[in-house]
């Protein structure tokens, strides 16, 4: 005789199931891919939006500072003046960094995030994690205008990861805090 949990198994193993229907997903497709729209909602999140023509020029101000670039940064970024910290770099010394430049794989403008995936001049996800201050570079180009179109453009198997502004909490009082989860500042240089 079987037990009640044997006759139950076998009932579920035995069952015929009818084919799910089709999902229909009439996702809005196109955003406004528009650069004013995407600095406008980057700025929301409380983040620091420029829009430049000339990288290198407005790297300028980092003087005097230690950032941390992954490897595969355009040369042209590299200005003088900066102390560049490359790979490997153990935790301690991206803590003790005064930021990071890092490209991106993508941004959204109808929501103003910014899209990493590991690729090139993103480097590893600790990079734009531990520093305090993350200073992110986005081409017009790389501006979608919805997340469906986003994801369209990304590899789904690489570690996507999501930016909308500084990393940010509220605790019980609803206070926000910034700086708990990833950087404190988050600066945007969209280039035109």
């Amino acid at each position: 005789m079987a037990s009640a949990k044997e006759e139950i198994l076998a009932r579920i193993r035995g069952a015929r199931v009818p084919p799910a229907a089709p999902v229909v997903r009439g996702y809005h497709r196109e955003g406004s891919g528009d650069v004013e729209l995407f600095a406008e909602r980057v700025a929301d999140y409380r983040a620091i939006v420029h829009t430049v023509t000339n990288v290198p020029e407005a790297l300028e101000r980092l003087r005097g500072k230690r950032i941390v670039v992954p490897d595969d940064v355009p040369a042209e970024w590299l200005v003088d003046g900066v102390t560049w910290l490359r790979e490997p770099l153990t935790i301690e010394q991206l803590d003790q960094a005064d930021g990071v430049l890092t490209g991106c794989a993508a941004a959204i403008a109808d929501t103003g995030t910014i899209v990493l995936d590991g690729g090139v001049a993103q480097g590893r996800r600790a990079l734009t994690l531990l520093p305090d201050y993350h200073l992110c570079v986005v081409r017009v180009d790389q501006i979608a205008g919805s997340v469906p179109e986003a994801l369209q453009r990304l590899e789904p198997t690489r570690p996507l990861t999501f930016i909308s502004g500084p990393s940010a909490t509220s605790d019980i009082e609803l206070n926000r805090v910034e700086g708990v989860h990833g950087p404190r500042t988050l600066e945007v240089l969209v280039v035109t």
